[in-house]
């Protein structure tokens, strides 16, 4: 297994890396009742096309906490899927026969549904192998899709068991409706969208001939269906109009003034039209007073039967004809511009058209109350906390489900009607003949059930309910769900109250939510703006870690991210640089070498740094991921084996490697891989592919594999932190030994004598460190001394370094021309100044600020702050020149 690291190129082993995790079962979940499970139950993508970047980020974090728990030795199960997605799907496939010319009605139901199922079997199959490419370790031999046989069961017995309870029935209501789709759509799957309308004032003349009532409406088409007209009860100026008729514009129709406290006096006129059959309001206020229902949209939004002059026309084709005939007429009196939220379909952005149509419906309210308790109750706590409040807003205010769709692709609702003797039986088997009166004459529901419906169900229908099997009885309920903020009430509300209602048990333990993926300047990803970055692309390029890297970087619970390809091209940047180090590590192992000593704990002090340093890396961590600080804990990982492991104690342990001390050969090499190794692991759940590759490297036998390692422990017995803050002040030492060298430009071939002057108690630790400050801080021969000579001080020939633990001094006219370093140094601060002088005028300039791109802008002001910094530290070297020509 074991073989030479070459170059850094992750499309040369990621594939074969998870067809090895794969071949050995190694994300497979057993019933273990010695072990603790944990399970997430991964959010289904729709199968309407590929993934994007929001699923990357999803399925990333899911696969952190899994694996994280799958080392530290839970059963963890995690759960794949995908999902049928009946509305969107349905109009993807029809949109795809379109382009060959045929229409699905042409089809019929049965060849239309055929071609749904090819396209399904392809993009499930597109679906799992970005799965995969993403290096999701979840448990496909449980993979399930919402129209699966078991899935479907579990549908029609849900729906059978809240019909008998009385939950679910139907009705005819006022319902949302999609005129492109024809289908009728719960409130959940509408978004509002901000748009210019007009306001239309119209005469309402009085049956009496005394005047007229002015009306304004936004949808002057819904008129036709006028029923009455509405003033508040309370309003002085409509009182004396209460109780009598107005005639209907256009239509000559009598209705009858009334009042209701739901009208607002101050909102234009103070008089409102009633359309019951098209206005949810309405329809509540037409139930209150017992006024009449007229439909006049069919379902693909024309006028109907009952539009007179109008049937035929498209609403808004009828509307402008309204308008131009009210004008005609002597009825328009004014039109005003008027900014509204008008409410559209979430998948077509169709706008909706609210009608009273028959539909089925599940009673809420009841379902609600224990879903509503349970989260209150923190039986189920969500992450961040404040997303509750969504979450309670939803479900404090829910209004009846609408769960039936005209469409064909879905989960056919399971009622069945005789046509002999119009008996319903609702049924979760196919009904062959009537068991009224034994009449064959049957036929089943024409709708679907919303896709929600069978997503409500996920977490114990893909466990094998309503079945009791041992999978349901360990498994259930989840640990965790992960899922963005969008579909808190879509889907997480609906598995609440599903899961206690049939399981009587919550569904999950914890809702963890994330934000949404934007791109570099913060706009939402859309094809409008053809701002979209296909995941795989990026993998293609710079692989699955960097993008998981790059995805979890500097992420909060509930926050959005902004995708930055640079941030991508520096996570490869991090794991080249792992890659690098890990190379040097098996160069210069020695397994013989280390078995000799292992049982020596006469650790050097950098060794007891860094496995000080480690050990608190591990604490840390540890409680990073299990409160889902994700973000927290890879920048502490990334800072370790950057900067303590790589830049720092690798370089250390070189004095030790190319010393002739084999015993201490033999210890630090056993730390250099233990510090590896727990690193990788450390890693392993944000960059798997990478890790898992080196540690094939490292590991003692085949049989061993990383990703079911044990995740490391915080040792307590680990205690060197005297020596952890010996070693920082030393490193400190050397740091500013560097930053000295490098403001006088002093090159790394010219290697300087150095003397040290500890402060109190700090002797000893230089005296043992003088290697570590020789090699890393260039120096040549170093002096630990008690006192400096002031003689060579005042002579100017040596510049000072003051540290917290020591003062230090170098002496430098032997090493660089100070009269040549200030003249260049002079020229590169007048040259800095100009370019801060440019940007700071650009910068003030108005027209620049309020017209150039925010990125541009941004940009700009990094470009002064880096020039800034480089400014103060040319200016610190030109007054360290110039003290030495004094």
């Amino acid at each position: 297994m074991k073989e030479e690291l070459h170059k850094y190129i992750p499309s040369e082993f990621e594939k074969s890396i998870f067809e090895i995790w794969q071949k050995n079962d190694l994300f497979k979940a057993n019933v273990d009742r010695e072990k603790k499970p944990y399970v997430i139950s991964m959010p289904p993508p729709n199968i309407t096309g590929k993934l994007h970047l929001g699923h990357a980020l999803d399925l990333t974090l899911q696969d952190i906490l899994i694996r994280f728990k799958r080392m530290q030795g839970y059963e963890a199960l995690w759960v794949p899927g995908e999902d049928h997605a009946s509305i969107a799907t349905e109009v993807r496939v029809e949109n795809e026969l379109l382009k060959d010319g045929i229409k699905k009605e042409e089809l019929g139901r049965e060849k239309f549904l055929e071609k749904v199922w090819q396209w399904t079997e392809t993009y499930r199959k597109k679906i799992r192998e970005q799965i995969e490419t993403m290096g999701a370790s979840c448990d496909f031999s449980r993979e399930a899709f919402t129209m699966d046989n078991n899935l479907s069961k579990a549908v029609r017995e849900v729906f059978v068991k809240l019909y008998n309870q009385g939950y679910i029935y139907q009705g005819n209501r006022i319902t949302n409706w999609c005129p492109k789709c024809t289908t009728a759509l719960s409130d959940a799957e509408i978004e509002y969208k901000e748009m210019e309308g007009k306001f239309w004032h119209i005469k309402y003349p009085l049956e009496d001939g005394s005047g007229y009532l002015e009306i304004a409406t936004t949808r002057p088409e819904t008129m036709l269906g006028d029923v009455a007209v509405m003033v508040h009860p309370e309003d002085e100026r409509y009182k004396k109009y209460i109780g009598k008729n107005v005639i209907l514009p256009l239509v000559g129709r009598k209705i009858p003034v009334i009042s209701d406290s739901y009208v607002d006096m101050e909102f234009a006129t103070g008089v409102v039209k009633v359309t019951p059959a098209h206005d949810p309001n309405d329809y509540e206020v037409g139930i209150r007073h017992n006024l009449p229902q007229i439909k006049i949209l069919d379902e693909k939004a024309c006028i109907n039967e009952n539009g007179f002059e109008y049937e035929g026309l498209y609403r808004y084709d009828a509307r402008q004809k309204i308008v131009e005939d009210l004008d005609k007429n002597g009825f328009l009196i004014s039109v005003k511009s008027h900014i509204h939220n008008v409410s559209c379909h979430d998948r077509c952005g169709t706008i909706i058209e609210p009608m009273i149509s028959k539909q089925w419906y599940v009673k809420m309210d009841e379902l609600a109350k224990p879903a509503i308790e349970c989260v209150k109750n923190k039986e189920v706590s969500f992450i961040p906390e404040r997303f509750e409040k969504i979450y309670f807003n939803w479900m404090d205010n829910i209004k009846d489900w609408c769960i039936s769709r005209q469409l064909w692709w879905g989960h056919r609702i399971p009622v069945f009607y005789c046509k002999d003797c119009n008996h319903i039986t609702v049924s979760s088997c196919d009904v062959l003949k009537c068991e009224k009166c034994c009449s064959e004459n049957i036929y089943q529901d024409e709708d679907v059930l919303d896709t929600w419906f069978s997503s409500a169900l996920w977490p114990f229908s893909i466990l094998g309910w309503p079945e009791e099997t041992e999978d349901l009885k360990y498994f259930y309920p989840n640990e965790t769900l992960v899922t963005g903020y969008d579909i808190i009430f879509f889907w997480v509300a609906r598995m609440i109250f599903s899961g206690i209602h049939n399981m009587r048990q919550i569904p999950f333990k914890k809702v963890f939510i994330h934000g949404i993926i934007r791109d570099s300047q913060g706009r939402k990803m859309s094809k409008s703006l053809d701002n979209g970055v296909d995941p795989m692309d990026v993998i293609e390029k710079y692989g699955a870690d960097a993008l998981r890297f790059m995805l979890i970087n500097g992420i909060s619970p509930g926050n959005d991210i902004r995708y930055i390809e640079e941030k991508v091209d520096s996570a490869s940047n991090f794991a080249n640089k792992i890659w690098n180090a890990s190379k040097f590590v098996m160069m210069n192992l020695d397994e013989d070498l280390i078995k000799k000593y292992e049982n020596l704990d006469e650790y050097n002090l950098a060794d007891k740094w860094i496995l000080n340093k480690l050990n608190s890396l591990v604490f840390e961590v540890t409680n990073n991921f299990e409160k889902f600080e994700l973000g927290v804990g890879l920048s502490k990982i990334y800072d370790f084996i950057w900067t303590e492991f790589c830049d720092w104690y690798i370089e250390l342990s070189k004095t030790v490697l190319y010393g002739d001390d084999e015993k201490q050969k033999g210890i630090t090499l056993r730390v250099l891989k233990k510090v590896l190794i727990d690193s990788l692991k450390l890693l392993h759940p944000i960059m798997p592919f990478i890790t898992e590759k080196l540690y094939f490297n490292l590991k003692d036998n085949d049989e061993d594999f990383l990703v079911i390692s044990k995740f490391p422990i915080y040792d307590e017995s680990v205690d060197f932190k005297v020596c952890e803050e010996e070693m920082n002040l030393i490193i400190e030492s050397i740091r500013m030994i560097r930053n000295l060298r490098s403001q006088m430009n002093i090159p790394p071939s010219k290697k300087a004598k150095l003397y040290i002057v500890p402060k109190d108690k700090f002797r000893n630790m230089y005296q043992e460190s003088l290697v570590y400050i020789e090699k890393l801080g260039l120096a040549k021969e170093i002096e630990v001394i008690d006192e400096i000579d002031q003689e060579l001080v005042n002579s100017n020939k040596v510049v000072s370094i003051v540290t917290s633990s020591s003062n230090m001094y170098i002496p430098v006219l032997d090493l660089v021309d100070v009269k040549k370093e200030l003249d260049r140094l002079t020229k590169e601060e007048k040259k800095l100044e100009m370019e801060i002088d440019r940007l700071v005028k650009k910068l003030s300039n108005e027209g620049f600020v309020n017209k150039a791109p925010e990125k541009v802008i941004q940009d700009e002001k990094n470009k002064l702050k880096k020039y800034e910094s480089m400014l103060e530290d040319v200016q610190k070297s030109i007054l360290n020149f110039k003290n030495n020509l004094e």
